[in-house]
């Protein structure tokens, strides 16, 4: 529900990084080609297909041919996570999730868009059949739909999440290039009301067969089986856990200037 150069939002962050680093170069990444197409997409574009067009942009940007540093806000944190394991040229050197959801989401209780209609039926749409192929394929929010009670239906169908977390078996091109990171920082809002569950900010989930108790990512298979080399990341300091008190991707000017423009100096 958002574009990439929202004054309000993502216009914003671009210039207050700007302004904090002078002679930084930052591009704000736009899906399709304005500002409405680009925000429709956030809905309805097949995220396997926004991968390779963000990938397709940075490999032609003269300017990060040397590597460069991502932040993702929400689901734009796990899309960029897809691009770290899928398009290793250029070179990802940090990627910031902040707030993103990577372990899925059971339950949509706001939605972001402004509009309210689109949020009833993306709402009804996941509930009726968020694996089928057509839901799949044309609507975003059902490609990290992981509901803990169908686990197996999740596995075989998702065509987006269950890929990139190597719940089919191991890709070691995706293993390689994410561990190839030199910081993976997940930034977790202690008060979201908006991520069911905020654990997955975390890689954490519902414990699978019910949807009340969470386990934290150390617990979960993706981490002991070491299926994403999350397990030899952590061990080596390249994990960064960061909670912020607020709801989803509420913090302050001050939080962001001190705790995460660091990382991409």
């Amino acid at each position: 529900g958002d574009s990439c150069c929202n004054p309000q939002s993502m216009g914003y962050i671009k210039k207050i990084v700007e302004n904090k680093i002078p002679g930084i170069y930052v591009l704000s990444l736009k899906i399709g080609s304005n500002l409405i197409q680009d925000m429709e997409n956030s809905f309805f574009m097949n995220v396997n297909d926004q991968v390779r067009e963000v990938c397709s942009q940075l490999a032609k940007d003269p300017h990060l041919k040397g590597g460069y540093n991502a932040m993702g806000f929400s689901q734009g944190g796990q899309f960029l996570r897809a691009v770290a394991q899928r398009c290793p040229s250029p070179p990802m050197l940090n990627l910031i999730s902040v707030g993103g959801q990577h372990q899925g989401v059971y339950g949509f209780p706001r939605c972001p868009g402004e509009s309210s209609h689109i949020c009833d039926w993306i709402r009804k749409t996941l509930d009726l059949g968020a694996y089928t192929q057509a839901v799949q394929e044309h609507l975003v929010q059902a490609e990290y739909w992981h509901n803990p009670l169908k686990e197996e239906d999740y596995r075989k169908n998702s065509i987006f999440l269950a890929d990139i977390n190597q719940e089919r078996g191991i890709n070691e091109t995706y293993k390689k290039n994410l561990m190839a990171l030199k910081k993976f920082v997940m930034v977790k809002f202690l008060n979201d009301t908006m991520v069911d569950p905020p654990i997955s900010e975390w890689f954490g989930f519902y414990k699978s067969g019910q949807a009340k108790e969470t386990i934290p990512l150390k617990e979960t298979s993706l981490y002991t089986e070491d299926r994403l080399g999350l397990q030899e990341m952590d061990k080596a300091g390249k994990l960064v856990f960061l909670g912020v008190k607020g709801d989803h991707l509420h913090f302050s000017e001050e939080w962001f200037y001190t705790t995460i423009l660091p990382f991409l100096q």
